[in-house]
Formats: C-alpha cells, sequence, structure tokens
C-alpha cells in the first residue's frame, strides 16, 4: 500500500555537511586541537636529540624504537579517549541527539561523523609527528610498514572502543573530560608513558600489556625494530575493540 509519504534518507551530500561541521566543531575547540597533536611533538622533540644517536636494532634507533611508538600511541589515545568522547557527551547534553531522532537523520549520523573527524585529526597528528621525526631528527620508517599499519588501524579503533565506553557513562561534556583523562592516565601509567616499561613492577607490566596502550606502544615498538609481533598484543587489541562495543552499546543513551 502506497501512503504517498516516502522517507527520504540522507544521502551522500549530506553526509559530507555533517562531516564538516563536526570538523568546524573540532577546530573550534583549540585545547581538543592543540593539545593532542602539541602535547604529543613536544615529547618527540625533548626526547630525540638524545635517543636518535641510539642505535638499538636493524639500523634503528632508540627514538625509532621506542620514542615513535610512545608518541604515536599518545596522540591515538588522547583523540580517541579524551576528545572523541566529550563531543558526544555535549550532543547528548544539549539535545542534539534527541533531535535528530525525530529527522531523516539518525543519532548515530552525528557518531559516525565525530568518528571520522576524529580518525582525520589522528592521521594529521601521527603525519606531523612522522615528519617532524624524520626530518629533522633522521628519524626512519618500521622495519615492518604493513604490520605497523595494522596496528595503527586496531590501536584507533581499541582507543575509540574506550572512548564510547566514556561517551556512555558520562553525564557532561566536563565529566567526558574528567573520566577520559582518568582513563588515559590509567593505561598509559601501566603501558609506559611514564618510563620504561622494564621499570614497572612485573605484575603491573604484565597488566598494561594486555590493555589499550600497551599493546599499542609495544606492537607498534616491534614492528619498527623489525621484531617478530607478539600475538598476544593484537589479541588484546582485538579484545579491547570488542568489549568497547559491546558494553558502550549496552550503556550508550542518545538522550
Amino acid at each position: 500500500m502506497n501512503t504517498g509519504t516516502e522517507i527520504r534518507r540522507p544521502g551522500f551530500a549530506a553526509w559530507l555537511t555533517l562531516i564538516a561541521c563536526e570538523a568546524r566543531m573540532v577546530a573550534r575547540d583549540t585545547a581538543g586541537l592543540v593539545v593532542p597533536i602539541g602535547l604529543p611533538l613536544l615529547i618527540l622533540v625533548m626526547s630525540a636529540a638524545t635517543a636518535s644517536g641510539e642505535v638499538v636494532i636493524n639500523g634503528r634507533s632508540a627514538l625509532d624504537v621506542y620514542v615513535m611508538p610512545l608518541v604515536f600511541t599518545i596522540i591515538i589515545a588522547t583523540i580517541g579517549v579524551i576528545n572523541m568522547p566529550s563531543f558526544l557527551a555535549y550532543y547528548r547534553r544539549t539535545g542534539i541527539l534527541r533531535r535528530l531522532s525525530v529527522t531523516p537523520a539518525s543519532p548515530a549520523m552525528v557518531l559516525v561523523a565525530q568518528v571520522v573527524v576524529s580518525v582525520l585529526q589522528t592521521l594529521v597528528g601521527l603525519g606531523a609527528a612522522l615528519i617532524v621525526a624524520i626530518v629533522f631528527f633522521d628519524a626512519r620508517l618500521p622495519v615492518h610498514p604493513g604490520t605497523a599499519l595494522g596496528v595503527f588501524v586496531l590501536s584507533m579503533a581499541a582507543m575509540y572502543a574506550v572512548g564510547m565506553i566514556v561517551a556512555a557513562i558520562s553525564p557532561t561534556p566536563n565529566s567526558a573530560v574528567a573520566i577520559g583523562l582518568v582513563a588515559f592516565f590509567a593505561l598509559g601509567a601501566t603501558g609506559g608513558l611514564f618510563g620504561s616499561i622494564d621499570s614497572l613492577p612485573e605484575p603491573v607490566a604484565a597488566v598494561g600489556e594486555w590493555l589499550p596502550f600497551g599493546a599499542s606502544s609495544q606492537a607498534m615498538s616491534a614492528a619498527w625494530a623489525g621484531s617478530p609481533a607478539d600475538p598476544a598484543h593484537f589479541v588484546a587489541l582485538g579484545v579491547a575493540i570488542v568489549t568497547g562495543v559491546v558494553v558502550a552499546a549496552a550503556l550508550f543513551r542518545w538522550e
């Protein structure tokens, strides 16, 4: 039966418009735009002077094997765990998601658009760090670039999965930032953010290896050094992705 009313779903142009709007929102958030890129670059510059002159393995320096994986992991984690959840919590708090639910545009479109913009911001941060390291400190690319690319993708997915849990349980934007910061530093503290993993107590280091931050940085380090990849790191990232999606789907509310 034809009722004469046809619901038109948003097309490609609508998706592009929404992504562009999300990009403008991110660009206007000065702290959220600068800190995830500027802070890791500062860590890179401060560490590169000494680390770039110490050859570790396969012609790769300590800068390549240790500093670059850490910097890349910080960029991915900061954007995925802190930035993205705060935007989603803001949209829920202001009723944007609720209003979208009664239009042909689903609230899920905002989620997808935010993830797309976050991925683009992450790629900008990773590219900036890589260019600075190569041009100014003679850094080299990973011995196993394919493995490194796979780790980047899994790391972004795992960190965004953690970020979705943060967004799901945060009633306000400020609480999203606070919870995101706690999660970021908790993951980072067990994953080598504040020093070598070897300096951590053995139980803490063992736990950190199975959490997204530690698994990401160690898997990237292996790819840069040309060492055999530890399957446990990929399993840990996969578990984080599945757990984040399941928990966020169960707890997330559009209003």
